[in-house]
């Protein structure tokens, strides 16, 4: 990590107006040096950032429409999510404690085939689109049913998403069948394509749920779409064994054979890796998200980061889904990956603070295909910004901002984001979602679900 306390002031006339001037105490820029400003000010117009120098500077260049003081914060580029499935934070907690294929195939799936249609994933949407922006995440990647009530939820909030709608050989409660599905991410796709916060994927739900035909549909949808491919894969042993007693293949080099797999490839999970995988990994160059916190709750093994990174493949990082975390907490999820990466690789030196906040941030840009819009605070990137307090007792003395961050801080602590320069949350308080209203939707499929499950 770079220090830096001194930069340029800026080349534009004295006390021009803009939207934001936001000072802060620390800002991490995320840029390529890793450089953390001290004292310095963001200077927000139009949705992008316009200038980052010292907070003098900014006083006697710039007045803003809004100026903000956080002088005990960290300031940071808003958190990507990069793998949940946002409408499942109402099945939060439903069915705790068990190992994958049992919590799929005897509890969620059943309970999703019941429940699931588009006020359900609406209402979950909404709900998690709030946990998240409250806990600094300003861009999720999304794998659900009914992506247009996703879409719908975050386009009226003014989130950013990435859409990436499942899959699979089979019926669902949203689509019949492979043709479906794909002609239903067609449409979305072309519905969406004007609105700037939403992008879109098409997510082959597992290999072990898409057979070799629908896979090579997907990838000539995937073409003609010009758009990224979202997919769990290598998500636990049972998995490979099964794919290659089936295919003879690992699911990894049955992809690269379908031709589903390379650079705008998102794969998640990857806790079991060989040398075998490491190599395809490199010649292919997909990002891998990894998902610390619901591969613990559910056994599923442990993804090598460290090895990833030395091989250069870009890790990002994603909650999962609300049923296998508990919660979308992105800086719970940095602190767990740092940590998690030690003893799996036997060295205190896995991953830094530094490294997993990168993970959190610009490395779930790049695998989103976002990095040149999102990711870090630089001249030019839209202006998506979360900023944390550092003062708690349980966080102080705070020798190193990033270090406070990732050990010793939760999305607690987070106080205000802006979204392409619209604050989204104010002070700790949601601007457009009333909590009261969204604890009213929670426990009206409380009652519904539960009572169900009676």
């Amino acid at each position: 990590m770079s220090n830096a306390n001194q930069s340029k002031p800026a080349s534009s006339p004295a006390n021009a107006r803009v939207d934001w001037v936001i000072h802060a105490r620390w800002i991490a820029t995320v840029d390529d040096a890793n450089t953390v400003l001290e004292n310095h000010a963001l200077v927000v117009k139009n949705s992008n950032i316009i200038e980052l120098l010292p907070s003098a500077d900014a006083e006697q260049n710039y007045t803003g429409e809004n100026t903000v003081n956080l002088d005990q914060h960290l300031v940071l580029p808003g958190l990507v999510n990069a793998h949940c499935h946002a409408a499942m934070a109402l099945l939060r907690g439903f069915a705790d404690d068990l190992p994958l294929q049992t919590w799929l195939e005897q509890h969620i799936w059943p309970t999703e085939g019941r429940h699931v249609a588009p006020q359900f994933v609406y209402d979950g949407s909404l709900i998690a689109i709030a946990e998240m922006i409250r806990s600094g995440t300003t861009c999720f990647a999304d794998m659900y049913f009914f992506p247009e009530q996703t879409a719908q939820a975050a386009t009226e909030v003014g989130m950013r998403a990435h859409l990436a709608p499942p899959v699979f050989d089979f019926p669902s409660n949203w689509q019949t069948g492979p043709e479906q599905y794909l002609s239903a991410i067609a449409q979305l796709s072309e519905n969406q394509a004007s609105n700037p916060l939403l992008s879109t994927a098409i997510g082959p739900h597992a290999p072990y749920t898409v057979s070799d035909d629908t896979f090579k549909q997907i990838t000539a949808a995937q073409k003609q779409l010009d758009c990224g491919l979202h997919i769990h894969v290598h998500e636990t042993a049972q998995e490979v064994i099964d794919s290659q007693s089936q295919h003879g293949l690992r699911p990894l080099a049955r992809l690269a054979q379908l031709g589903a797999l390379g650079p705008k490839t998102q794969c998640v999970h990857m806790t079991q890796i060989n040398d075998a995988d490491l190599e395809a990994l490199h010649q292919w160059q997909p990002s891998v998200v990894h998902c610390p916190k619901s591969n613990m709750k559910l056994a599923s093994g442990f993804c090598p980061v460290h090895k990833l990174i030395e091989e250069g493949i870009n890790v990002a990082l994603g909650t999962d889904g609300a049923a296998s975390n508990n919660n979308l907490d992105m800086i719970s999820e940095m602190q767990f990956a740092a940590l998690l990466a030690k003893p799996v690789s036997g060295k205190a030196t896995a991953i830094s603070a530094q490294q997993a906040l990168r993970m959190a941030t610009i490395n779930g840009a790049k695998a989103l295909g976002l990095d040149g819009l999102i990711g870090s605070l630089e001249k030019g990137k839209q202006a998506d910004i979360t900023a944390i307090r550092l003062d708690h007792l349980s966080q102080a003395p705070v020798y190193s901002p990033l270090s406070a961050l990732v050990y010793a801080s939760s999305g607690r602590q987070v106080t205000d984001v802006w979204i392409a320069g619209e604050q989204q949350l104010a002070a700790g308080q949601l601007i457009k979602l009333a909590t009261d209203e969204l604890r009213a939707r929670q426990q009206r499929w409380l009652n519904v679900i539960a009572g169900d499950a009676q």
